[in-house]
Parts: structure tokens; sequence; C-alpha cells
């Protein structure tokens, strides 16, 4: 009788009751955690794969080189010896390769962009005819003074007809000499043709006499291999990208301030950050803008030296000139290149002007405002402050720009250098 009275018991009880649906949820929910896993997998796969096309950038570059359509210093290490590796992804556009890599033991940075042979067809993995759409110049049979002449007059409609340009020229043509015989051939011309046609390979030639942008090691047609910045953010830190549309910017700044450097760290690399806003306005070759202020863009070194990370950003004065001229607007924003490079709107004429609402100086120092008041020293944080402030409200007229810009800018960097000078940081 004992047994089956505690057997009837235990059939009663509630809990008994509940144990098929309490399965019936966990199986719910572990079939949605699958599910939800699932998809996230095959998002990140699926954007990887459209994002990430290392593979047919090389195979596209191998086969021009073995077909003696184009040269470069990189090609037999890359090809043949394989000795020029990709290694990590870092794309954010199919058509704009970007990738970790190794090259003679060293960490690189490899770019190539395969926007043209994307068009050609629309198979990614077949051997894209790039050779048909932008191998192409120059044409067998230039003179070696017609291919001097074909850069010169490139050079004077992207970076303006300054007095420096023959002094690129040359450089340019001792870069395409890969084989030192002191000539160029027609596969070493048109590599450097072809490279010069992307706007970051452009700019660092440019720039080149400043030590505030990547190295360039070598190239391979219209890829082409710079050194890593170690740093490629200003807070020496980024969110992963699939995190930063789920965190609000309250914890985006503790996290930047978390792993930001000490402060004379950060007044270092932004001494170095406002050299370089120096430099590019009115430098060698010109006038040049930045058209996205990030703190994505910028990155340091090791030594908290400022590096500019991300130079496809950054545009000459040819080039914006080019894009507002006859421009049609009825407000500023219409007038924008870039992100962030806007210039005026004339609204009884409805085109835009020349003159930029706000220059570089004033955006950079937007961006700096937050890095270096955080933690800042309390016996320089109002003047600090107070000079940001000034340096955000400068105007891009061009009246205004060279005696009152270089004024701003020469008190923000001694007030910083006064601080850090003489200390283990300098």
């Amino acid at each position: 009788g004992l047994d089956s009275s505690l057997s009837g018991t235990w059939v009663q009880t509630p809990c008994a009751n509940r144990l098929p649906g309490i399965k019936v949820k966990y199986l719910f929910l572990a079939w949605l955690g699958i599910f939800v896993g699932s998809w996230v997998v095959y998002i990140h796969y699926s954007s990887y794969s459209e994002l990430c096309r290392g593979h047919v950038c090389q195979m596209i570059i191998c086969d021009q080189y073995k077909k003696g359509i184009i040269s470069g210093s990189t090609c037999k290490d890359l090809c043949e010896a394989h000795t020029l590796v990709f290694q990590q992804c870092l794309s954010s556009s199919p058509t704009q390769q970007v990738y970790r890599g190794r090259w003679m033991e060293k960490e690189v940075i490899i770019k190539c962009g395969i926007e043209d042979a994307l068009k050609a067809d629309s198979n990614p993995d077949s051997v894209p005819r790039k050779d048909l759409v932008l191998f192409d110049k120059p044409t067998r049979g230039t003179s070696m003074d017609e291919f001097r002449e074909m850069l010169l007059n490139f050079l004077k409609a992207n970076l303006g007809d300054q007095t420096s340009l023959a002094a690129l020229v040359n450089r340019i043509i001792t870069m395409a000499d890969v084989n030192r015989d002191g000539k160029v051939s027609l596969a070493e011309a048109k590599s450097i043709w072809a490279l010069l046609h992307l706007n970051e390979f452009l700019l660092m030639l440019s720039l080149h006499e400043k030590e505030h942008t990547s190295k360039l090691l070598g190239h391979c047609g219209d890829l082409y291999v710079t050194e890593k910045i170690p740093h490629n953010s200003l807070y020496g830190t980024n969110v992963p990208h699939f995190f930063q549309p789920l965190l609000p910017s309250a914890i985006h700044q503790i996290i930047h301030q978390w792993f930001a450097p000490a402060w004379p760290r950060r007044a270092k690399i932004a001494i170095g950050l406002l050299e370089f806003v120096e430099e590019i306005f009115h430098g060698t070759y010109g006038n040049f803008y930045i058209c996205e202020t990030s703190f994505k863009n910028v990155g340091y070194n090791d030594k908290y030296d400022f590096k500019m990370v991300n130079l496809r950003k950054v545009a000459t004065e040819m080039t914006i000139r080019g894009f507002l001229k006859g421009r049609h607007c009825e407000q500023n924003v219409d007038c924008t290149y870039g992100k962030d490079c806007m210039a005026t709107c004339d609204k009884l004429m409805k085109q835009c002007k020349g003159d930029m609402v706000q220059p570089n100086l004033a955006k950079v120092c937007g961006l700096l405002q937050d890095y270096l008041l955080y933690g800042a020293p309390s016996d320089l944080k109002e003047e600090l402050q107070k000079q940001l402030r000034t340096c955000m409200t400068l105007s891009g007229l061009a009246s205004q720009m060279e005696v009152h810009h270089s004024l701003v800018l020469n008190n923000l960097k001694t007030l910083l250098w006064k601080k850090i000078s003489n200390t283990k940081y300098s």
C-alpha cells in the first residue's frame, strides 16, 4: 500500500505537469539560439567573402605579371617565391582590398583595387580581363620624353601647376625603374601609371618627405605594400565593428578612455597631428584637405609619433575644385565632398563656391577636444579648453586662412610642447 500511495503522490505533483512545458520552452530557446547563431555566422561569412577577395587580387596581378604586361619590385616575391603573403583581411570595401601580410619576415599592409576587374566579369573567381581596362597606358612606341610629358600633365591636373612637379616626375621615374637599368620598360611604365591613378598612392608620393604617412615599401602592377602602423586609431584600440551599433556613445567613450595612452603621450601624438595639418596646408605639392575627420583614420607608432592611417580620406585641392565646379546647390550641405569637406553655397546663383566652411585645423581641434581634455593636467586644462574652442570656430574663408590659422596652430602646439618638453615623454 505504501508504494502505491507514494507513486500516486509523485504523479500528482504540480512540477510533473510543468515538465513538458519547461522542456518545450528550453527546446525552443535552444533552437532560437542555434538559428540566431547560424544567421550571425552566415551574415559574417557572406559579408567577409564579399569584402575579402585577396585571392582574386593576387590572381589578377600574377596573371598580368606572367604575361609581361606589368612589373614591380614585389612581383617575384608575390608570384614566384611566395614570400609576400596575404594574411588578415582588413577591407572595408570589396573594390579596395586591404590585407595585413608578411614580407621578408616583416609585418606589412598590402593594398590592391579590383574595381575594374569586377566590372569586367561578374564572377569574382574567374580571371578578369584587367589588362584591357587598366594597364592600357602608355602604349607601345611611347618615347621616354612623351612619358615624362604624360606624367607632368597628369600631376598638374591633380596637384595644380606647382614649380616642384619636375622633381616629383623624376622620383616617379626612378621608382618605376625596378631593375635599375636606367630605362623604363613598357611594363614598368604601365604599372606606375596605374598606381598614380590611386588617390592614396598619389598622396603618399606627394607627402613622402613627411614622416607622418606610412612608408611605401614596394609594388607590383597597381598592388602596393606599405609599412604596418602599430596603432591604427588615436585611442590605441577600436571597438569591433559588429559591436559598434549596439553600444551607446557613452560606453564607446569609456572604452576609449580606458585604452588611451597616458596624457603626455596623447599630447605628443596631438602635436604630430597638428604638424601634419600644417604640412598639408600649402605643402610642397599644393593644398590637401582631410575629408573624413575621424579617430579611426589617424594613429601612431610605438614611439608615439603621429601617423596618418588612411590617406584615402584626404583629397587634393584640385580634386575638390573639380567636384565643386558648376555644381548646383540649395544649401551648403549640397556642396560636400567626402564626409565633411563642405564648401559654401551661393544661394542666389544656386552654385557651390570654392571656400570651405570648416578648414582642416578646426575639424582636427574638434577631434582633439575629447582626446586631450580627458586626464589633462589641472593647471593646463582651462587654457587648453579655451584654445581648442577658439580653434574649432575657425572659418575656411581664404581671407582668414593665412595668419590667423598659423597663430592658433602655433599657440596650441607651444602650449602642449611646454608641458611635455624636458620630460621622458618628449
